[in-house]
């Protein structure tokens, strides 16, 4: 349980956060803070949150939905039938820092109050309201569930076999992505309030939060067209993805570059396909899958799952067994991280997933209590203020100053998952400085050395990258080289915070490791965001975020109860990593802004990922049996599933999450007899007859076009939502409404579409105002007004390939590499 003697106080202490409403994406906020020793007051009505009733349920039949996103808060009960509730209310928000509002998802009974006055009167609070879609727009008001909502994200049409229909997981994923939203939205706004600032509003919308997961395959299609489609269970554009059977256990397998392709023939004893040039390409294998399936998948058969992740491990190869829950329960370096911690919830032990934000000098509580309906719970840290968190005056504006105004953050990271971070700290006002290298520029920018991608500039054309780095400055610097690395120490002496997410013993080799960095710099915050983490047995294990996915626990509770794991995107922990990241890092900074003491953070991208399990790892822990897996229908809602539409590969998703929402579909489809027969009206009297439920919705649905099916149905407030693809997003109405994609120019791509965050403090989102950089376009800015550097100097660095503005081909890095053997 909590540590009984918590000899350091929790580095979010100081804050009392109030949850109102029952909301996913709220409550996951409020853990995040409650994690961290905030003084989380949870307000639910006389019958409790109705999350406390979400399945799957433990044996006494509690949720363990509710369990995860619930331990270590305090629960107040407040009756709206009685008079003084509102002013009970009231008292309540008078005494909190933040207030997160989710009544617009469900009020549960909340009494009403007056926003707008509390933020007048208090104008020093910070105020976080979720909706599953925003304020305005199209699909403002409609019925909405995770999967639904996921299905208009673009998050599940490729997802399943080729014939249909999409498989995807149950639950579980928008709030735990919202709620990493709203808590970097509150945790930036505190830190902006200890530098004197005002407290802030934000609106946060579900939907837009789980775009962010789409966000890569947007851009490639904004570049590429119409060019995905759904391929098979484990299988996506572009790249050599999937999870095989091997002679024990199953095995993730991602192989993305030329050389991993090589080198995963090798493993196999496959020299034909290593050496067939019309394979070197992922994009060109993802043609020919079947064929080459034939071929290594009775290899892989030939040893466990365990063997060969040792031999890719020698080999450098995104390769990684595929646990069941089990296994997650069994682990003792995840035990040890505090990636399972013990909770106790009414008289079951349990255990669930833990804060994956591993602090090293402020760790965060492991495992704790989950409040009774009514229960307090007091913790050993005393509140207190932090400098700057004073009360200000209601006439003082703050409108024009972003949140993170003023912080300097050196970013290392390539790809997504670091670039995620880094990118939205940029959104929210940091000044982010990208370094690369022209030897071993961002692996987005492509990985192809041949003379004509490189002649021909095509590392500056690729929309993804411009779409993760921009409101970034870009510098190049030859970190092999001690000039390279004399430069960037002078540049992170200067810091905040400093990013990487290269594999854990990278910076460590180039001399650029914390024991240095905090010699130079002790306020420092620096972030490693390594597959496994620094201290893993597994720590040099190559990982893409496909390979967090199928080490996570995750695909082993998706699909048909026997079928295979399944995985729910090509890159799920990528952006969930990010996300993460980005929230650790605004914990550290409020810490180091308050004592000037920075830290390390190692996060662990693989434990990221189990949160989206976290019901099931908490089920199993009791009862230890497996968990059930439910294909496309749901452990709570009946009917629950994805259904065809009229014309080809049209799909659309439908679920019934009550009484009432079942008898408004049943009079929708024409079975008026089904609406009042008695025995219908609990979802387990559905579940006898489930099947028969499926095929009537399926016949409505076959007969109309997704947008008019969705339409009737959202009209009588039965939760819907189109399968979208991600290209169908770049003209959704509703993000369209919402401005929510801007138009950004930048040189070699011209004008471009950009997500925004989906937490906005206006009407509007908030602008992108620069475009991502050119390879080493800010060199002369950086190196000559933050380091003082000569023009002389800056072309001397120039010379020697320290620095540069274009990407080296293969036969040029071939030379330096052979140069500097020498």
């Amino acid at each position: 349980m909590v540590e009984k003697n918590e000899c350091c106080t929790k580095v979010l202490s100081h804050l009392r956060v109030i949850e109102l409403g029952s909301s996913a994406a709220t409550s996951y906020c409020a853990r995040l803070f409650s994690d961290f020793g905030a003084d989380v007051q949870k307000v639910e009505p006389p019958a409790g949150d109705p999350l406390r009733r979400s399945a799957p349920l433990t044996p006494d039949g509690q949720s363990a939905w509710f369990a995860f996103l619930s331990f270590n808060k305090s629960s107040i009960i407040i009756d709206p039938s009685k008079p003084d509730a509102s002013t009970r209310l009231l008292a309540l928000i008078e005494d909190c820092d933040i207030l997160l509002d989710g009544r617009d998802i469900d009020r549960a009974d909340c009494p009403t109050i007056n926003i707008a006055a509390i933020r007048k009167r208090r104008p020093e609070l910070i105020y976080i309201e979720a909706s599953w879609f925003g304020r305005d727009g199209p699909y403002a008001g409609f019925a909405a569930t995770d999967s639904t909502v996921r299905a208009l994200a673009g998050l599940i049409k490729l997802i399943g076999p080729a014939e249909g229909p999409p498989l995807h997981a149950p639950d579980f994923q928008t709030g735990i992505l919202a709620g990493l939203w709203g808590f970097i939205a509150a945790s930036s706004s505190t830190i902006a309030r200890m530098q004197g600032g005002t407290g802030r509003s934000w609106s946060l919308s579900v939907f837009e939060s789980s775009v962010a997961l789409s966000e890569y395959l947007m851009s490639e299609a904004s570049e590429r067209g119409n060019v995905m489609r759904r391929i098979g269970i484990n299988r996506f554009w572009p790249g050599s993805i999937g999870i095989y059977e091997t002679k024990e256990g199953r095995l993730g397998v991602t192989v993305g570059t030329p050389a991993q392709w090589h080198a995963f023939c090798d493993m196999l004893g496959l020299p034909e396909l290593r050496d067939d040039p019309g394979l070197a390409l992922a994009e060109d294998r993802l043609q020919h899958m079947e064929q080459i399936e034939r071929h290594f998948v009775p290899k892989l058969k030939t040893r466990t799952a365990l063997d060969w992740f040792a031999e890719a491990l020698r080999r450098k190869l995104p390769v990684v067994p595929v646990p069941e829950i089990s296994n997650l329960l069994q682990d003792s370096e995840k035990k040890l991280h505090g990636a399972i911690v013990p909770i106790l919830f009414g008289e079951e032990k349990a255990a669930t997933v833990g804060s994956v934000q591993q602090l090293t000098l402020t760790p965060p509580r492991r495992g704790g209590k989950v409040p009774a309906p009514g229960e307090q719970q007091v913790f050993a840290n005393t509140r207190r203020r932090l400098p700057g968190t004073d009360a200000v005056s209601s006439d003082f504006i703050d409108t024009d100053r972003p949140p993170l105004h003023g912080i300097r953050v050196i970013d290392f990271s390539m790809g997504w998952s670091g670039p995620l971070c880094t990118r939205t700290l940029a959104d929210l006002g940091a000044d982010v400085i990208k370094i690369e290298a022209i030897q071993y520029p961002d692996w987005f920018r492509g990985v192809d050395r041949r003379p004509a991608y490189v002649d021909g500039q095509m590392y500056e054309k690729t929309t993804r990258f411009c779409i993760m780095n921009r409101n970034k400055r870009g510098i190049t610097l030859d970190l092999r080289r001690p000039r390279g690395v004399a430069l960037a120490k002078r540049l992170l002496a200067g810091a905040d915070i400093v990013v990487s997410n290269y594999s854990a013993e990278v910076l460590p080799k180039l001399g650029l490791g914390y024991d240095v960095l905090r010699e130079l710099n002790s306020r420092l915050v620096m972030m490693s965001m390594s597959a496994f983490g620094a201290d893993s047995v597994y720590r040099d294990c190559r990982a893409y975020g496909s390979t967090l996915e199928q080490g996570s626990g995750l695909p082993s509770v998706i699909g048909e109860p026997d079928g295979p794991p399944v995985m729910s995107h090509v890159a799920f922990g990528d952006a969930v990593g990010g996300l993460n990241g980005c929230a650790a890092v605004l914990i550290a900074l409020v810490h180091a802004r308050a004592t000037g003491q920075g830290q390390l953070i190692d996060l662990a991208q693989i434990e990221c990922m189990m949160p989206f399990a976290a019901p099931w790892i908490t089920v199993q822990s009791i009862d230890c049996m497996p968990p059930k897996k439910y294909g496309n229908r749901h452990p709570q809602f009946v009917p629950h599933g994805c259904f065809r539409c009229a014309g080809e590969d049209n799909w659309i998703v439908v679920a019934a999450t009550d009484e009432e929402m079942w008898h408004r579909l049943a009079l929708l489809i024409g079975r008026p007899d089904w609406a009042e027969d008695a025995s219908l009206k609990l979802a387990e009297g559905r579940r006898a007859i489930e099947h028969v439920i499926e095929t009537e919705i399926a016949a409505w649905t076959l007969a109309r076009d997704a947008d008019q099916a969705m339409t009737e149905l959202q009209g009588v407030q039965v939760a819907a939502g189109v399968a979208l693809l991600p290209i169908d997003l770049l003209k959704d109405r509703h993000l369209k409404s919402r401005a929510f994609l801007q138009q950004l120019e930048r040189a070699f791509v011209g004008w471009h579409p950009q997500p925004s965050m989906p937490i906005r403090e206006g009407e509007r989102p908030t602008a992108i105002h620069t475009a991502a950089p050119t390879l080493g376009q800010h060199n002369r800015e950086i190196l000559s007004t933050l380091l003082g550097l000569s023009d002389a100097e800056i072309e001397q660095l120039a010379r020697e390939g320290i620095i540069g503005t274009a990407m080296l081909s293969e036969r040029e890095l071939a030379k330096t590499q052979k140069m500097f053997s020498h």
